[in-house]
């Protein structure tokens, strides 16, 4: 969807300029030819999308993004596609938060071109159950197909020489996340990916804030923090996710901990937080009906997240809600849960016959 290197530069590099006059003309002339985005935004586009994704060790806000676009093209791309490639495809961009570079240094190193020329390298069995990490017959912003596009040559990210030996992402399911939550493997700590202890429950940021520094909080390292109401019914879905270590365990040397929440975290955040848990909390969901002292299992390679309790039988915790009316109340009866993007369902394109459906241009001759 982008002229090749473009993607990574930084803010105020002179080739900006230069690469938004050629995008400018290039848009123009897809125009002219009657090239839609419907053509790129197929199956196989967004499989490259998420074996680029894994490589670089993304954000986990990217998996949102490209569910809501995938959305909008009347397509599906289920959590478990993204532990499946995840699992397939290491990562080889040695930039934080998994690796030690930054984003000017994937600049350097080529960017996405050379990325993708690694994974083209990458090889496979051929078989049904073992696919190319790449399509390389999909179409490229530039013209012609993505394996006429790529610079042949020695490539910049050694396909043997991992980052981590974790994949980017895995995907946990159970009592706590029955549609799904994610989690950022390669940015966690290996020695809690499979982890049991009991829950400190905050239902509000709030609450969170008021609490996790209170030298009286009952908690200690094999603790599972867990954020509740801030998915993004409930407040939006901010980048509240990764939750404070509580001072009492930091002056103890305690620097991560198991933290389970419904919201995000931002892309360069490090530590174990299982993130988007769904169904979210505003709507009733599981962690709505977590208490203190409930005991969490969480075990990220088997993809379980499940906690001791019967949940059923109680009331939920819900957040407050101040508006009444107008644009709040809109967007909570309309938006979608995490593993749908967190789009508005009536943007979603549903059915072969609203995707064929074209409005009228009003006002043109």
């Amino acid at each position: 969807m982008t002229l090749p290197g473009s993607a990574v530069l930084a803010a105020g590099d002179p080739r900006q300029e230069v690469l938004a006059a050629d995008a400018g003309q290039r848009i123009v002339s897809m125009v002219r030819a009657a090239v839609r985005p419907s053509a790129f935004l197929t199956p196989a586009g967004f499989g490259n999308a998420l074996a680029m994704l894994a490589a670089v060790g993304g954000s986990t806000n990217a998996i949102i993004h490209l569910c809501a676009v995938a959305g909008r093209r009347g397509l599906t791309l289920p959590l478990r596609q993204f532990a499946e490639v995840s699992a397939r495809v290491p990562v080889i961009a040695d930039i934080a938060p998994i690796g030690t570079g930054l984003m000017p240094d994937l600049a350097r190193a080529g960017g996405v071109p050379a990325v993708l020329a690694a994974l083209a390298a990458l090889p496979s069995s051929g078989g049904a159950a073992d696919p190319a990490v790449l399509d390389l017959s999909v179409p490229v912003a530039t013209g012609g197909t993505l394996g006429e596009s790529l610079v042949s040559g020695p490539s910049r990210w050694p396909i043997g020489d991992p980052v981590t030996a974790l994949p980017a992402f895995m995907v946990v399911h159970g009592h706590l996340a029955p549609d799904g939550a994610v989690i950022k493997a390669a940015a966690a700590s290996p020695a809690l990916l499979r982890h049991r202890g009991p829950a400190v429950v905050f239902h509000s940021y709030e609450e969170m804030r008021r609490r996790i520094d209170d030298p009286s909080l009952d908690v200690t390292p094999d603790s599972v923090l867990v954020l509740a109401g801030c998915g993004p019914a409930g407040m939006a879905m901010p980048e509240w996710g990764n939750i404070p270590i509580p001072a009492k365990l930091l002056s103890q040397g305690v620097t991560d901990m198991l933290r389970i929440t419904d919201g995000r975290m931002s892309g360069t955040g490090f530590g174990t937080v299982v993130l988007h848990a769904a169904p979210e909390s505003a709507v009733g969901g599981p962690l709505s009906r977590l208490r203190e002292g409930d005991i969490v299992s969480f075990d990220a390679y088997a993809g379980e997240l499940s906690v001791s309790a019967d949940l059923t039988a109680r009331e939920p915790i819900l957040p407050a809600v101040a508006d009444k009316r107008g644009w709040p109340v809109l967007h909570r009866m309309h938006v979608t849960q995490a593993p749908e993007g967190c789009d508005y369902d009536f943007l979603q394109a549903r059915t072969p016959e609203q995707l064929a459906f074209t409005e009228p241009v009003i006002g043109r001759s």
